[in-house]
């Protein structure tokens, strides 16, 4: 048996727990992508991971032996300043980021005013995973909420799966500054359905010509539900085949890897699980 995939014009992928660990890459990940363009798929690249920009998304997986231009990425970061700039009038707001360059550089493209640490208000503050994250930043932000600037987090992801293990994600930031400030967050990423509607826009494809594939059933899978599209649980990441029985809401197909999605393409018999 193999997934249905026939009808299915674009991928929508997620990145870090599929695509790779850190710094590695998943076993296959060249096959992959040549599997892609054999079968003419179109794909775009989601990540809930703001912290780079397309271009070092574009260098990370050139340095994997994957060759893709970056209008093949779509981050949170880029998603946020997308969703923001279709809010307000971005010249006219200020934003204060707790975040690296993939949150900034997306909002300075859209003509935002970014406010530093001494700034002593700003219209909106954007918190993404930043590796470079400090109490001053943290004081600044929650200062800046209390005051009444909008709180936006490009995703909630508490965890990340990196080559050393699951570490903490933006979703741990997120949570040190609500309870600093008592506000709950807007999440623009993944599970809410915002990025997959985007990608699908930039596709040119409807949602029953596009297939999600994810690591994350609370994000990657449950965002594919929000949306109406089908999609795949590979199981080398986050959730596990023992955390399905328990989750309320279900991939397509659930495959262990994204060789076994690169057998599916090609018509080779494969196992894999397919879901109500």
């Amino acid at each position: 048996m193999k997934p249905k995939l026939s009808g299915i014009r674009a991928f929508i992928i997620d990145m870090d727990g599929v695509l790779w660990h850190g710094s590695e890459a998943m076993p296959g990940l060249v096959a992959f992508f040549q599997t892609l363009r054999e079968r003419e798929i179109k794909f775009i690249l989601a990540t809930n991971n703001a912290s780079l920009t397309p271009d070092q998304y574009v260098d990370k997986l050139g340095r994997m032996g994957v060759a893709v231009q970056p209008e093949h990425i779509l981050t949170s970061g880029l998603a946020t300043a997308l969703y923001l700039s279709q809010q307000v009038n971005p010249a006219k707001t200020c934003v204060f980021v707790v975040g690296e360059d993939g949150a900034t550089v997306p909002l300075l493209a859209q003509g935002f005013t970014l406010a530093g640490l001494d700034s002593p208000t700003s219209d909106i503050v954007v918190c993404g995973k930043d590796q470079t994250v400090t109490w001053a930043k943290l004081a600044t932000a929650s200062l800046h909420i209390r005051a009444g600037a909008r709180f936006i987090g490009t995703n909630g992801d508490t965890t990340l799966p990196t080559e050393r293990g699951v570490t903490l994600g933006n979703g741990a930031i997120l949570a040190a500054l609500q309870v600093a400030t008592g506000v709950a967050p807007t999440i623009v990423g993944k599970p809410e359905p915002i990025m997959y509607q985007q990608a699908m826009a930039l596709l040119g494809t409807q949602a029953d010509q596009t297939l999600a594939i994810g690591d994350r059933l609370e994000t990657d899978i449950l965002g594919a539900v929000r949306a109406g599209i089908r999609s795949i649980l590979v199981l080398t990441g986050i959730s596990s085949a023992a955390d399905l029985p328990a989750s309320e809401y279900q991939p397509t197909w659930v495959l262990p890897d994204i060789r076994a999605i690169t057998e599916a393409l090609q018509g080779n018999r494969i196992e894999y699980e397919e879901r109500p």
